[in-house]
């Protein structure tokens, strides 16, 4: 057995490998497929029979120290519907031509650790396992509709420009992950769109620089990981957890990028032939520390996760949050310390009481969609606060102020101060309760002025049936209990009235009376009016 002369084939290679091996000087696609579309499936069983089977050691041999291309071409290989047998291994090499592999199947895993392509698409392959850590790319890594059996590593990997791996399935490794990617930095978009992993995909201190599509996928937690564990992710634009309209009628499912259209409109418009493919995880989700550039979409997302697990958002920031999933029926969503200049939801998307936490959450505007009343509102901040904590309620107040919303912010504060009084002692309960029924703590300022009047109206008619002595002799005004008993509630103007007049026994009592409760009153109303005036 000889080794091959300058761009001469080696003398031992099959009748297939030296077809592989003209293909690839000539730069053209070497198929291997046959006219039947099952018999050409890499994941259906039986064997594909030696003339269509390739060694991986020839692949590795054209890859790293292949022939020169013939004049005018560029060599490249393109190789679809063939068998590679034994293990593709690459690492640490410096591959210069383009790679594609379309409906391939591998026999052992493929080892690519340390590896730097131009651009290396595998679409629709069948692969035990893709061991790639470091692996470096200066375009595209594809991996659209393979089948991987025991996960994908991409730990630290580069990608120069676009990663896809739409439509791929993918089984866990022996640690129960499916895709590792913890440090891969991406320098455009992730394009993960109908991706069904089973085990944990694992993006860990992952860099994107564009945006992370995960629409229409499914992602299944195995062991006692999490179905999506990505803290300290970085996503320059927006990460798309939503749902994807598909059709084969309208599309081509062998095309790359997959077939398939976002879902944004009502399924009611949807036309014949198409369903809707929602984004679904099956259990916790880690997005802890996550920077997001734009948006952080959850549109009719499913979060299907048992007793313990979270959708974790600690301390993540992003400029709007699209909080419009469907409402998760056990586990947690955890806001935690998040900031979000906007936040746009639905009343029917958050969880009920003990399945929100959103201590130190901050966002700027709130934006509903759809029917989102105040009462469902402080529910939401109920069910975010199962021990009394004023923070949640001093936010939403302050960003409905901001809003023009004065009313509806004196709501949320009286709310608050409910809250506040039931962790209170009895004393101070019952305080808290005649304050309520009285001026309702001061934000219905209204109150506060109908009680003054009703005190008015009871006073005068009071004192319009007994006059007091005056204090000294005749220098006093005419006797007018109207104004004796304003002058009395309003303690910051004189009217000519209180002190010239002497009240004893229990009308000394009333007057006393009069005068703490038209401070109480009158500071009320004035601290109402202030909260307007400030407004304007």
């Amino acid at each position: 057995m000889s080794e091959p002369q300058d761009d001469e084939a080696p003398d031992w290679l099959s009748a297939t490998e030296l077809g592989m091996w003209q293909a690839f000087r000539n730069g053209s696609t070497y198929d291997l497929s046959v006219p039947s579309p099952l018999l050409n499936d890499p994941a259906a069983a039986g064997p594909w029979g030696e003339h269509r089977s390739v060694r991986a050691r020839v692949i590795a041999l054209l890859l790293l120290s292949g022939p020169a291309a013939r004049p005018g071409r560029v060599a490249a290989l393109k190789l679809r519907g063939a068998y590679v047998s034994g293990s593709l291994d690459l690492a640490g090499g410096k591959v210069d031509p383009y790679v594609e592999l379309t409906y391939c199947r591998f026999e052992r895993e493929v080892v690519l650790p340390e590896c730097h392509f131009t651009t290396l698409r595998l679409v629709g392959c069948v692969i035990p396992r893709l061991e790639a850590a470091r692996l470096r790319t200066e375009g595209d890594l594809h991996l659209p509709r393979c089948q991987v059996a025991r996960g994908i590593r991409l730990t630290d990997a580069q990608i120069g420009t676009d990663l896809l791996i739409s439509q791929i399935s993918v089984r866990p490794d022996s640690n129960s992950r499916s895709i590792a990617a913890d440090g891969m930095s991406v320098g455009q978009d992730l394009q993960a769109e109908q991706i069904d992993t089973h085990g944990e995909f694992s993006l860990r201190g992952s860099k994107v620089g564009g945006s992370l599509m995960l629409r229409g996928s499914r992602l299944r937690a195995a062991g006692e990981r999490r179905a999506l564990n990505a803290p300290q992710l970085t996503v320059e634009r927006s990460l798309y957890l939503t749902g994807a309209v598909v059709s084969i009628a309208t599309g081509n499912a062998n095309s790359t990028p997959p077939y398939g259209t976002v879902y944004t409109g009502s399924t009611a418009t949807l036309p014949a032939g198409t369903e809707i493919r929602r984004f679904e995880c099956y259990g916790g989700v880690r997005l802890d520390d996550g920077r997001f550039g734009d948006t952080i979409d959850l549109y009719q997302a499913r979060f299907l996760m048992a007793a313990g697990e979270e959708v974790s958002l600690r301390r993540i920031t992003a400029t709007e949050l699209r909080f419009q999933c469907e409402r998760p029926l056990e586990g947690r969503i955890v806001l935690n310390g998040a900031k979000i200049t906007t936040l746009m939801d639905l009343s029917t998307s958050w969880p009920g009481p003990g399945g929100l936490a959103m201590g130190g959450f901050v966002y700027e505007v709130v934006v509903p969609s759809g029917h989102f009343p105040l009462n469902r509102r402080l529910e939401w901040l109920d069910s975010a606060t199962p021990e009394y904590s004023p923070e949640p309620y001093e936010r939403l107040a302050q960003v409905m102020r901001n809003s023009g919303e004065d009313a509806d912010a004196r709501e949320v504060l009286l709310a608050k101060q409910r809250r506040r009084r039931e962790t209170l002692p009895l004393a101070a309960k019952t305080w808290g309760y005649i304050q309520d029924w009285t001026v309702a703590y001061g934000y219905r300022p209204g109150r506060a002025a109908l009680w003054m009047a009703m005190l008015w109206a009871a006073g005068t008619f009071a004192f319009a049936r007994h006059a007091p002595e005056p204090l000294k002799g005749e220098e006093h005004p005419a006797w007018n209990p109207s104004l004796y008993v304003l002058d009395l509630l309003v303690p910051v103007i004189n009217l000519g009235q209180d002190g010239h007049w002497r009240p004893e026994g229990g009308w000394q009592w009333l007057s006393a009376a009069m005068v703490l409760l038209g401070w109480i009153l009158a500071t009320t109303v004035a601290a109402g009016a202030s909260r307007l005036l400030r407004r304007g």
